[in-house]
């Protein structure tokens, strides 16, 4: 996982390891699709000496058979074709037996967990017993997109690593990498829509056309049932056009809030804009029904 960007929030990790105060957990949060998994990876590098990825140890974080690293993230549901709601308490659990036993190359015990947020409140409360009695030299590195869905009590025993969007010049960088076949008159479109992501600019690469951001416009004017259940049905099928649709909606409901004349519009605008956001959230966050949760959003969108 090659990283492009975050130098400063690099140099903040490598100067706290360099003068050894590292805290003993790191919670990496910003935007989604910014990177942030590819900078824990590249800090879990440096613990484990293996930033040459060439090394025995930098082939074996590559290939993720490094033996004193486990990284956890939402698990893939084969039968539904594609990435559960939530991290369980099954996949958190085996972290303390992970961070007590010796370290098989006598340095670091590294721990990632890529969107934490995500966790429900069992695998929130395991977790939570392994921060509050961390092991000597072992090291977890969370990262986050809302860390508002975090306890308390988590959050208070991280330290706080405020990862930035990228500029247009890092994101594009990233595209010619990761959608080496895409016109560079398409990434010209997408970057302006992508804010700093270059997970949502791959997202809107594969809206070929700018279709997703049509039917975000349409929605804000109204829709009948008959529409929304044909959108509906299209979007719910999709992993990466269901976020999408969703970041789409929210920027332009955003965006119509800013254009507003009048107080009282650019608050309603503002509060459809915070319900699209709940709706995203708990559909997500409860892997609620993809397709009624499209459904409602556009209705609430057109204002209904």
């Amino acid at each position: 996982m090659s990283l492009t960007g975050h130098q400063a929030s690099l140099a903040a990790f490598r100067n706290a390891f360099a003068t050894g105060r590292l805290h003993h957990a790191w919670l990496l949060t910003g935007p989604e699709g910014i990177g942030k998994a590819a900078l824990a990876f590249r800090m879990a590098r440096i613990l484990l000496n293996g930033e040459d990825e060439a090394s025995s140890a930098g082939r074996q974080v590559t290939a993720g058979s490094h033996p004193d690293l486990l990284a956890i993230g939402r698990s893939y549901d084969e039968k539904k074709q594609r990435f559960r709601g939530e991290i369980v308490a099954d996949e958190i659990r085996p972290i303390g037996a992970f961070l007590h036993r010796t370290a098989a190359e006598g340095g670091w015990r590294v721990v990632l967990v890529d969107n934490v947020d995500t966790m429900n409140r069992n695998a929130a409360n395991a977790l939570l017993k392994v921060l509050e009695e961390p092991p000597n030299r072992a090291i977890l590195l969370l990262t986050c997109a809302t860390p508002g869905r975090l306890l308390p009590t988590i959050r208070s025993r991280c330290r706080t690593l405020t990862v930035p969007p990228l500029d247009d010049a890092s994101v594009r960088a990233v595209l010619m990498l990761e959608a080496s076949d895409a016109e560079p008159s398409e990434i010209e479109r997408v970057l302006p829509l992508a804010q700093g992501s270059p997970g949502r600019a791959i997202a809107l690469l594969a809206d070929k056309g700018g279709a997703l951001a049509g039917v975000a416009q349409e929605a804000l004017a109204g829709m009948s049932v008959a529409r929304m259940l044909d959108v509906a049905e299209g979007i719910s099928r999709s992993d990466v056009g269901f976020p999408l649709f969703f970041t789409l909606l929210a920027n332009a409901l955003a965006s119509a809030t800013r254009r507003a004349g009048r107080l009282e519009e650019s608050a309603a605008l503002a509060e459809r804009w915070t319900n699209v956001g709940r709706i995203r959230s708990e559909t997500e966050r409860f892997n609620l029904d993809k397709q009624e949760a499209v459904i409602e959003a556009l209705s609430v969108a057109g204002g209904h």
